[in-house]
């Protein structure tokens, strides 16, 4: 890609694009730019990934073609307003807070600027990212299919309207928590049996990447995979019979319906 990329704040999430982009190796580390308010973690980042770093926010919004804003939703509509007047109109803006509109964004960046909107998970960290696109009208399907490769880069990504940012955010954004709940409950049985906590984890960690997998990889129903594992008159089936005697889906989604209610709470704010 021949563009030129910045980076407005660069913590975990910001680290993980980064290092995707660079990993996919077609954006150079000398077509990269970051800045964050602290120097010294510039310049670390710097020295660890070869990018070239930047002395202020609005040197980064000079020199990109695509820029990641990257800061905390609190400060995020200041940072973007601070730099507004020095990008250019063909400058895309791509915004990873959580619960901040598109037309928040274009409050402060102006009504007649390319945004998009992008809703990465923590699994991202470990390249196994799920992220959610959303463009303004002004994308064009050129701009929008070179950000999904960008984060396709450390995992899967798909554009989505903005209407259903909130299941989004149920079922992927604050999922992984859920699953790390799942994991830590598999295991504390495992321990329970016997089984030391050490393996317990990896055990439980790997039951549930592979089954994961299996749901993407073969495209089957998750309930025909369900079933595979069930024998009749097994050990699964006895499991599974308890689970939906203790309405392990009823909870699952109250839970998610309750994330996605205070994820639309929040985007009203």
């Amino acid at each position: 890609m021949d563009k030129k990329i910045g980076f407005i704040g660069c913590g975990n999430m910001g680290k993980a694009i980064l290092g995707g982009i660079l990993a996919d190796k077609n954006i150079a580390p000398e077509s990269i730019w970051v800045y964050t308010p602290n120097a010294s973690t510039v310049q670390v980042i710097v020295d660890e990934y070869g990018v070239c770093g930047a002395s202020s926010a609005q040197a980064v919004a000079q020199t990109a073609d695509i820029i990641f804003a990257a800061v905390k939703p609190n400060i995020i509509l200041k940072a973007l307003g601070d730099i507004a007047s020095h990008l250019d109109k063909n400058t895309l803006i791509i915004s990873i807070a959580a619960g901040v509109t598109l037309e928040s964004l274009a409050s402060v960046l102006g009504h007649d600027r390319k945004i998009i909107r992008a809703m990465p998970n923590t699994p991202s960290l470990v390249n196994a990212g799920m992220t959610s696109i959303t463009p303004n009208a002004l994308v064009t399907q050129d701009e929008l299919h070179a950000t999904l490769a960008l984060f396709r880069s450390f995992g899967k990504a798909e554009s989505v309207p903005e209407e259903i940012i909130h299941p989004v955010v149920g079922v992927s954004g604050s999922a992984p928590a859920y699953v790390f709940l799942f994991i830590e409950a598999l295991a504390d049985a495992a321990v329970l049996g016997g089984m030391s906590r050490k393996q317990a984890y990896q055990f439980a960690a790997q039951a549930v990447m592979g089954s994961a997998k299996m749901v993407l990889d073969t495209g089957l129903h998750p309930g025909a995979l369900k079933d595979m594992v069930c024998s009749p008159g097994g050990t699964t089936i006895e499991a599974v019979r308890v689970l939906e005697e203790k309405g392990l889906r009823s909870a699952v989604m109250e839970a998610v319906a309750a994330c996605m209610e205070k994820s639309r709470q929040m985007g009203k704010q």
